[in-house]
C-alpha cells in the first residue's frame, strides 16, 4: 500500500520490504512466515531456531521479534521468550469490524483526493489480479501466494490517495492479521467466485468517484470475507471436540 507522494507518517509496508538491515530483513521473513501459517499460531519462537532458518545473527532476530510483538503477531510471556500470537474468533470478528471502518475511511478520502497516480495504481492492481483469474481456476496451490501479494496490492491501492500515511498504516496492520486468519483456514482453497466481479465493481465505483456505491461494496466485500473464515473457524473447533 504505497503513501504516492507523501513524506511524512510511518513507513509504509513498501519500504519495509525492500529490508535495509538484518533487522528489517529478519522482521520481514518472520511476519511472512506468521501470516502464511508457516509458524503456528501459539508455537514458539527461538530466537536459536530462527537464527539457523533465516541465517541472520540471534540479536537481529530478538529485535524483529520485538517489533512483530508491535504489530500483535508475536507475544512475549515473561521469562518464556516469544511465541506466534494466538488467535480466536472474537480477534477475528475485532479485527474484520476495525478493517471495515478504516479501509472505508481510507477509500472515502482517496475517493475524495485520489489523484491520476491514484489512479492509475488502482487499476494496474486491479489489472494484475484479473491476470491470476484463469490460472488460480486450474490450479489455486501453485498460484494462491502470488494471489495474496496482488489481492494485498489492490486493497491497499484502493486506500492509497487517502493522503493519511497513519490511516494506510493502520490498514496495512489490520491487512496482516485478516490475512493470516485467512490462510490459517483457507490456504489453497479457491477464492469465492464472485470475489473477482467484487473487485471490478468496486474499482469501477472508485474511479467514477461514488463513494456511496464503492465503500458499500468494500465493506461488504471484507465482511463476506470475515464470515466465510469464521465459519471455517467454528467448523475446525467443533471437528476437535
Amino acid at each position: 500500500m504505497a503513501k504516492l507522494d507523501l513524506l511524512w507518517g510511518p513507513t509504509s509496508r513498501l519500504d519495509r520490504d525492500r529490508p535495509k538491515t538484518l533487522a528489517d530483513e529478519a522482521f520481514r521473513k518472520i511476519r511472512d512466515d506468521i501470516v502464511r501459517g508457516s509458524l503456528a499460531p501459539g508455537e514458539k519462537l527461538q530466537p536459536d531456531l530462527l537464527r539457523a532458518r533465516y541465517a541472520i545473527g540471534v540479536n537481529p532476530v530478538r529485535e524483529a521479534l520485538s517489533r512483530l510483538a508491535a504489530d500483535g503477531l508475536t507475544v512475549a510471556e515473561g521469562q518464556r521468550g516469544f511465541f506466534v500470537a494466538p488467535i480466536s474468533i472474537g480477534e477475528l470478528d475485532d479485527i474484520t469490524d476495525l478493517r471495515i471502518d478504516l479501509s472505508v475511511k481510507a477509500l472515502t478520502l482517496a475517493i475524495q483526493f485520489g489523484n491520476d497516480e491514484w489512479e492509475s495504481q488502482l487499476v494496474g492492481a486491479s489489472y494484475q489480479l484479473d491476470k491470476l483469474i484463469h490460472p488460480m481456476e486450474e490450479n489455486p496451490a501453485a498460484f494462491y501466494d502470488e494471489w495474496e501479494r496482488r489481492n494485498r496490492a489492490f486493497h491497499g491501492a484502493l486506500g492509497a490517495g487517502c493522503r493519511s500515511p497513519w490511516l494506510i498504516h493502520l490498514c496495512e496492520l489490520l491487512y496482516d492479521q485478516s490475512e493470516r486468519y485467512r490462510r490459517q483456514f483457507e490456504n489453497h482453497v479457491q477464492p469465492r467466485p464472485e470475489i473477482h466481479d467484487e473487485h471490478r465493481v468496486m474499482m469501477s465505483a472508485a474511479l467514477r468517484r461514488d463513494a456511496t456505491t464503492a465503500c458499500a461494496l468494500l465493506a461488504h466485500h471484507i465482511r463476506c470475507g470475515g464470515d466465510a473464515v469464521r465459519e471455517l473457524m467454528q467448523r475446525a473447533s467443533r471437528h476437535n471436540l
